[in-house]
């Protein structure tokens, strides 16, 4: 007789991810078409955001793709409403969608790149979250991941308007872990350190190597993938009793002191 008894498989579910056109969302997005998901794919890019749907229906995935502006809480109520008629309901939300940000505090930009940060790296999980909630109730297994950033848990100079929002998207994971705790719907958070995404790819080689170096145990930057199944193991019907939790996908870089 076996002695697990918890699942750890998501074929069949309905999974939600933001930010899907590229990167990370679409790492995710992928990812859990191979576990056997049904992807709700979202994200503002609407020419990025059909090639993945593309992608993924080619390889037999069932998906289907949303243009939407995260900003905009009217039509994410609207959006997911549609997910979950077209899908029978949702049972997993990803919040991955971001942007970077970076500014002196006495730039002339600095209010905008706060406002910008604020609004899509914290808002927008607040919104997304609202409009999930009625469908999560009714799901049998229902998981909430906040991909936040190891930003969240140091600071590199310039960057409060994305350090600030992510270490915000940390205490909300944390808070609304406690508050849906009753219902079981688990809340936890994924802490990116260096990865190969769009957003770094502005930054050599070269450089990118001294830094994994200096800063990681592993001593190199991480594909997109290698973060995709961190957040797997967050929303298993076996991770049933984890909540709460930030979960740092950083090669070592927050323990490595020298």
């Amino acid at each position: 007789m076996a002695l697990s008894k918890l699942s750890r498989s998501i074929r069949g579910s309905v999974a939600v991810v933001t930010g899907a056109a590229s990167g990370m969302g679409r790492a995710t997005a992928h990812l859990f078409g191979d576990e056997g998901a049904r992807v709700a794919l979202l994200d503002v890019n609407n020419a990025a955001l059909e090639k993945v749907q593309e992608e993924m229906n080619g390889e037999g995935y069932d998906s289907k793709a949303w243009r939407i502006d995260l900003s905009d809480g009217l039509t994410i109520k609207k959006v997911f409403s549609e997910i979950s008629e077209h899908f029978g309901g949702i049972d997993i939300l990803i919040n991955n969608a971001g942007i970077s940000r970076f500014a002196p505090i006495d730039n002339d930009d600095y209010e905008i790149a706060w406002h910008e940060s604020i609004a899509v790296l914290l808002t927008a999980h607040t919104l997304t979250v609202r409009a999930a909630l009625p469908h999560l109730r009714k799901a049998e297994n229902p998981r909430i991941v906040n991909i936040a950033s190891t930003e969240g848990l140091g600071a590199t100079r310039y960057g409060s308007p994305y350090t600030a929002a992510k270490t915000g998207v940390i205490g909300l994971t944390r808070s609304l872990a406690v508050e849906l705790g009753p219902e079981k719907i688990t809340v936890n958070c994924v802490c990116p350190g260096p990865i190969n995404t769009g957003m770094t790819s502005a930054i050599s080689e070269e450089d990118k190597a001294i830094f994994a170096k200096r800063r990681t145990a592993l001593r190199r930057y991480a594909e997109p993938e290698e973060v995709a199944h961190g957040t797997l193991g967050l929303v298993l019907p076996a991770s049933q009793y984890i909540t709460g939790a930030t979960l740092p996908v950083d090669g070592g870089l927050t323990i490595r002191n020298a």
